[in-house]
């Protein structure tokens, strides 16, 4: 899970470099195309259980839990805003290993 998390970290520290010199413009553009990916992916699921890995979970608990819950229900997430802050109450519990079988 830690090389998986790296890997994640890793990636995500160069997406976010890349978006340096892009315009807000452009940014407002692919987080609108992004939305909509999602929301076609959500109609596609038909209610259907989605499995995030444990990396998975703890990228989306560190990038999302400081963002205020009215700002993460009107996030297009694949899960609940609770589901979320769930996950990083998890992570940052000081008891054994996160997500060892959910």
């Amino acid at each position: 899970m830690l090389l998986r998390l790296a890997y994640l970290g890793v990636t995500n520290a160069l997406a976010m470099l890349r978006l340096l010199p892009i315009s807000d413009r452009a940014k407002d553009a692919e987080i609108l195309t992004l939305r909509h990916r999602i929301m076609v992916l959500q109609r596609q699921l038909h209610r259907q259980k989605i499995r995030f890995t444990p990396a998975d979970r703890a990228l989306l608990a560190a990038l999302l839990h400081r963002l205020p819950r009215a700002v993460l229900r009107q996030t297009r997430l694949l899960v609940r805003p609770e589901t979320v802050l769930r996950w990083h109450r998890d992570l940052t519990a000081p008891s054994a290993t996160p997500w060892t079988t959910r």
